[in-house]
């Protein structure tokens, strides 16, 4: 199911489904952007914009390239395998090879279009995508230039949060789950967000869970193909996957990190920023939280963004 957008398109940009498959044969859905008085004869610039762990194009994706079309961009957002409208069976598996690898997937796509210059072709990551996009250009080299927006590294988020006692009991869990998903014949998946949208937030969560909760189980982001979650054995993956081991190896392609002064997430970022090889850089916005950067007009740095990407594509 999809259709429902978290913002309105502007009259000015022409928006187009488009599919494309990634290296393992799966089929990727996408949305790609262009300025409605695009010169269809020029090349132009193109970004590829990932969503938040567990998100969809239709959330945080669609309100950043909905702004950047209109700045010359030629935009693709994307579901990830396994989420939304792309391919992938079981649904809501996740894989950091996988998911950083249709990073890659879009490259690839966008690198076949009329319209776009496949030499000037940058990503932005949201969230966990942050993650996945530096981890994609670590090895590709046609993406030039990264910027990232309340960057999550999902390699870290969980075994990183777990001291050893806490780490082998997890492992242990996850590992027997495998043979009680394997006798049911489907892997558990224990949604985290509401089919339908709420007003409420429960009693007693952890404050992270409970922000969270405020965009994807409220109006303001909720999107039935994003529910939160994935499979339970998916963690599993991210405890045997460093995604950001070789971040230094970017360079000379620059990276912009962008994150809210109050992000609880705002470690990530600092702990990239300090592994990074120049060019970088770091963005601190004023009085933002983390998910502020998924969808307020008025945090997202949409003026410097235009600006990193046109001076280093």
């Amino acid at each position: 199911m999809s259709g429902k957008y978290i913002c309105e398109l502007d009259e000015n940009v022409e928006r187009k489904s488009v599919s494309y498959k990634n290296r393992y044969g799966l089929t990727i859905a996408g949305d790609l952007y262009t300025s409605k008085d695009l010169d269809e004869n020029q090349k132009c610039p193109a970004l590829i914009v990932g969503a938040p762990y567990g998100g969809v194009k239709e959330q945080g994706p669609c309100v950043y390239a909905n702004q950047l079309a209109q700045r010359g961009f030629i935009v693709l957002t994307f579901d990830q395998s396994f989420m939304g409208e792309s391919e992938g069976e079981p649904r809501n598996v996740s894989s950091p090879d996988i998911f950083v690898e249709n990073f890659s997937a879009g490259v690839d796509f966008l690198g076949m279009q009329n319209i776009v210059d496949r030499e000037k072709i940058g990503i932005i990551g949201i969230c966990g995508s942050g993650g996945f996009s530096l981890s994609a250009a670590q090895v590709d080299t046609r993406i030039k230039a990264v910027a990232t927006a309340s960057m999550y590294d999902m390699s870290v988020a969980g075994r990183g949060m777990m001291n050893e006692e806490l780490l082998k009991m997890a492992k242990d869990q996850f590992s027997q789950k495998r043979w009680e998903d394997f006798e049911n014949g489907t892997p558990e998946y224990i949604p985290s967000f509401p089919e339908e949208p709420v007003d409420f937030i429960p009693e007693g969560v952890d404050p992270v869970i409970e922000e969270f909760w405020r965009f994807y189980a409220m109006e303001r982001g909720h999107h039935p193909n994003a529910r939160g979650n994935f499979t339970t054995t998916s963690q599993l993956a991210f405890m045997n996957f460093r995604l950001l081991d070789y971040v230094d190896e970017i360079s000379p392609r620059p990276i912009l990190l962008i994150v809210g002064d109050r992000a609880h997430s705002k470690f990530f970022s600092e702990a990239v920023f300090a592994q990074a090889a120049e060019p970088k850089e770091f963005l601190e916005i004023e009085d933002a939280e983390h998910i502020d950067l998924y969808d307020r007009l008025d945090k997202i740095p949409f003026d410097k963004l235009e600006e990193f990407f046109k001076q280093n594509l």
